[in-house]
């Protein structure tokens, strides 16, 4: 008997050791990898684009292929301030691309916002980003990089106390020369960047598997869980600037059986001979950072972390390349609008395609923080959609109407605001507090958006201008005074 309890005894701090284990890897950790303006069609697993992404194939086969998600404001700072904040870019204070030109405005993220990531860090989460931030204002002097010489400037560091408790950090600003990129890392100064000889998303992708690895402990305390953000800027514009392994994969396929859609310009037209010129070697960013994804799910998977680990995959928006007339994404257009988005979670998501609920980049604040157990968390002041349930569950699918946004941050009153539905992108345009045009497209009918039918539908434009209203007031936003 003595024995039996000397033995219960010995055992019962193993036993204990291995209960406190679990309930430290109750909460899922968070892997969440976006690419900078990404088309939402440019998946293989969809069939619509001739580019090849075998890995993330595979993850949309093991989590949630969402086929209808979009971006409201279709440009980098302020789709990300929305993602950080919650907020639309009104209250997000991110009402444009944070550069020179914008810093009169305040064009910035907030020091004072509270961001899903310092709600994650209150809740004893590890925090890391690596790659693009985009969300300081520079000033001068200004950073010594190639795009802060010109007439403005875009490139600046970003203090910790303004990273919103990411304790890892290796992150730029904004620079898009993918092959040379630079960093500032942790404990860096404002002028301890350095340039890298690696193709962007590989360093970047070498940096996450540190993070995830975490051999020795020596990046995050290995008894809590973890929220890494890896954020690449390919295919971002500067398409070319990609290994050439990756522009081999595309080497005999003929650019004209790519360019047969309405929208895309007639070769020896500027757009067209621009789309023409783009377009494969957007592709082999494509592939070669999809490549960076596999990497980075392969090690989760090693290091038997895959099962209980929330993957995303997205982007900040799409990119219309000449499309439409139109050379890059802030505009209305599927092209612009439409993402790819993915969620893997193994213990909780049964894999599917979705191609019903309206998702947005910036819905995935509440969505994310619902999931992993923190609904109560989420601040009052966030606006976007918490689409947990729908993301859990196809009949749970909620039908929400999305909004559009193109701000002038020194006039709010001029600009685009608008509403996409299920059926119909509804769009209006106001100079200086009074409307002068309306938009409206019936993707059902006109899946390219080839025919604005607002001149003749002016009952539908009467609603929609009515519950943009709405919307507008309910946001607190001052364009509803020009409705």
């Amino acid at each position: 008997m003595k024995k039996t309890i000397t033995h219960t005894l010995l055992l019962f701090p193993i036993l204990a050791m291995g209960i406190q284990a679990q309930e430290k890897q109750s909460s899922p950790n968070l892997i969440f990898i976006m690419a900078d303006q990404w088309r939402g069609d440019a998946l293989g697993c969809l069939g619509k684009e001739a580019v090849k992404t075998p890995h993330l194939d595979q993850l949309a086969s093991e989590g949630v292929n969402f086929t209808n998600a979009v971006s409201s404001y279709p440009v980098s700072s302020p789709a990300r301030g929305m993602l950080m904040t919650g907020m639309y870019p009104v209250h997000s204070k991110v009402t444009g691309n944070c550069n020179s030109a914008t810093a009169p405005y305040g064009v910035e993220l907030p020091e004072s916002a509270r961001c899903w990531s310092d709600v994650l860090k209150d809740q004893g989460y590890e925090l890391g980003y690596i790659g693009k931030w985009h969300l300081d204002s520079p000033y001068q002097p200004y950073i010594e990089t190639s795009n802060n010489k010109g007439k403005i400037a875009w490139n600046e560091w970003c203090p910790k106390e303004r990273r919103h408790g990411f304790s890892h950090w290796i992150a730029y600003g904004t620079y898009d020369y993918h092959l040379k990129p630079m960093y500032w890392d942790t404990d860096a100064s404002r002028d301890e960047f350095y340039f890298v000889d690696q193709w962007g998303p590989e360093y970047e992708t070498d940096r996450a598997i540190d993070y995830i690895a975490n051999r020795d402990n020596k990046l995050r305390d290995a008894g809590k869980p973890f929220a890494l953000v890896v954020s690449m800027n390919p295919p971002h514009t500067g398409y070319e600037l990609v290994p050439d392994k990756y522009k081999e994969i595309y080497r005999d396929v003929d650019v004209e059986t790519v360019c047969n859609s309405p929208i895309i310009a007639p070769k020896g037209t500027k757009m067209g001979d621009f789309y023409r010129k783009s377009v494969l070697d957007y592709y082999a960013c494509m592939t070669g950072v999809d490549e960076q994804v596999g990497r980075i799910i392969r090690q989760l998977k090693e290091q038997g972390l895959f099962e209980n680990t929330i993957v995303v995959f997205t982007s900040d928006h799409g990119d219309s390349m000449g499309m439409h007339e139109h050379i890059g994404k802030n505009i209305y257009y599927e092209e612009a609008m439409r993402i790819p988005m993915m969620i893997s979670w193994p213990e909780k998501i049964a894999p599917r395609r979705d191609s019903t609920l309206m998702i947005a980049f910036a819905d995935l604040y509440p969505s994310l923080l619902s999931l992993m157990g923190f609904k109560e968390q989420i601040p009052a002041e966030v606006q976007t959609f918490d689409l947990s349930a729908s993301i859990l569950s196809l009949e749970k699918a909620q039908e929400v109407v999305q909004p559009y946004y193109y701000l002038l941050p020194e006039n709010l009153m001029t600009g685009y605001r608008g509403l996409r539905t299920k059926k119909y992108t509804f769009v209006v345009h106001a100079t200086n507090g009074r409307t002068d045009e309306w938009i409206l497209f019936d993707r059902e009918q006109d899946p390219f958006q080839l025919n604005n039918i607002a001149p003749d539908r002016p009952a539908l434009i009467k609603q929609f201008t009515s519950q943009l209203k709405d919307w507008l007031k309910k946001t607190n936003d001052p364009f509803m005074n020009c409705l």
